[in-house]
């Protein structure tokens, strides 16, 4: 009997391999998982021997529950919700196999000894937890296509498996503790399918939601892209057409300028020369960046900038911001530059800063911007800091949002007011190659 414990146990944690190696990016080397996993395994077929289904179940949960936080690259609730799962799916299969056995051959299990019997037992229970766990790789891996990022809303669904377990492990102590007629095991055996297939059904409709939902997001994307190019090319054929009149007016302009030199105003000839240098109908071409979709959002807020008398300057330099991701990007830039806006707009000689840069000898991008600010817009709330941003109506979703992509690519982020200069600072590290992992 030990030795079919044994392989039982050796099952399980080729499964657990199998379905966290396929699933999740490794933080250990291989041997060490196997180290970890096998140290695990073999206190659980220790305490198997005390035959308590209860503490073997729970042990079986949270031994995962650490395998994977340690061995993975997941957050502690994704960690939590896949053990659930599997914890779950393994009852239900052992439930689903039992009482169908029970319900043909009510004596098949009820001597320990027979040693085939059990070994059949064994054999069909791990065979339809692999076929479940199997199908769950191929739905999850399917969510990865998708890039799903595990949040906190799993926890909700962690319900679902353990009030599962919870209910198999009931109805598989009222089946050892009372004969029950054929009419009521043919009840348990419907009610482990249904569990099994309720679990499934679940995570399937979980999974649908979310392919809507991302493909909802990627239409959102497509659009502000669109809206961005549209934007970007209206201000390159408004910038060609002054262009096209100022070289028209060349003639005129030189007219002046030789008048100007008849009457020796040297001092105004230079004036009008390095007003027309300067004019904005010389410049080459609307490109700020290399980055295309970031040049066409810092277009557009030169030109909201431009309209609201803020100069803008924007250093962002090649290969700083190829690794984050458009929907992250515009999120991130659009928040920025509308906050920087709206805390610079009505003061004289405002001005709005933003560059990146590569922290040398490090993976991080550095993102800085320095916007003119007439008041501090650090207020205390609850004894915490935090931002007001003046004229705003979003109550703080856009620091929310920024601060979100700043977890999500490994960053860091540091604000703060220099009262002497009366501008606001923000500091912004991403980690370049890095999100966060599901």
């Amino acid at each position: 009997m030990s030795c079919l414990l044994f392989f039982t146990f050796l099952t399980e944690a080729v499964i657990l391999w199998q379905y966290a190696s396929n699933l999740f990016p490794a933080r250990r080397r291989p041997w060490m998982r196997c180290a970890m996993l096998s140290v695990f395994y073999l206190a659980m077929f220790a305490v198997s021997l005390l035959e308590h289904a209860w503490l073997n179940m729970t042990l079986y949960f949270v031994l995962n529950f650490v395998f994977l936080l340690a061995m993975y690259d997941l957050k502690w609730y994704a960690a939590l919700f896949h053990s659930a799962v599997l914890a779950g799916v393994m009852g239900m299969c052992e439930l689903t196999v039992y009482s169908t056995i029970e319900r043909f051959s009510p004596h098949f299990l009820a001597d320990p000894r027979r040693l085939q019997n059990v070994l059949l037992f064994v054999i069909f229970s791990k065979m339809l937890f692999f076929t479940v766990v199997s199908i769950l790789i191929r739905l999850w891996k399917g969510q990865q296509a998708y890039g799903r990022q595990h949040n906190r809303s799993v926890l909700l669904l962690i319900f679902i498996p353990a009030a599962s377990v919870f209910t198999m492990l009931t109805l598989v102590s009222v089946s050892d503790s009372f004969l029950l007629s054929p009419a009521l095991e043919g009840m348990v055996t419907l009610s482990a399918f249904f569990l099994l297939i309720s679990n499934l059904l679940v995570f399937g409709i979980d999974q649908y939601n979310l392919k809507k939902n991302v493909e909802f997001t990627q239409m959102q994307l497509l659009l502000q892209k669109e809206s961005n190019a549209a934007e970007y090319y209206e201000m390159l054929r408004l910038q060609n057409e002054n262009q096209r009149i100022l070289i028209h007016d060349i003639k005129k302009h030189l007219h002046s300028i030789d008048m100007l030199n008849r009457q020796k105003e040297h001092d105004k000839i230079e004036a009008y020369l390095h007003q027309l240098i300067r004019s904005s109908d010389l410049q080459e071409s609307a490109r700020l960046c290399e980055h295309d979709m970031l040049n066409s959002i810092l277009c557009r807020y030169m030109q909201q900038c431009a309209a609201d008398r803020i100069d803008l300057h924007a250093d962002i330099r090649r290969g700083t911001t190829d690794f984050i991701a458009d929907n992250d990007l515009t999120s991130l830039f659009c928040n920025l530059l509308d906050n920087a806006v709206k805390a610079a707009q009505g003061i004289p000689g405002a001005f709005i800063e933003i560059g990146t840069g590569k922290k040398e000898k490090t993976p991080f991008t550095v993102l800085t911007v320095i916007n003119s600010c007439r008041t501090d817009p650090f207020t205390e709330e609850n004894g915490e800091p935090t931002i007001r941003i003046p004229r705003s109506h979003d109550h703080g979703f856009g620091l929310k949002s920024i601060r979100r992509i700043v977890s999500k690519y490994s960053g860091d982020m540091q604000m703060y007011y220099d009262p002497d200069t009366l501008t606001f600072h923000t500091i912004i590290t991403l980690k370049r190659g890095t999100a966060a992992k599901p």
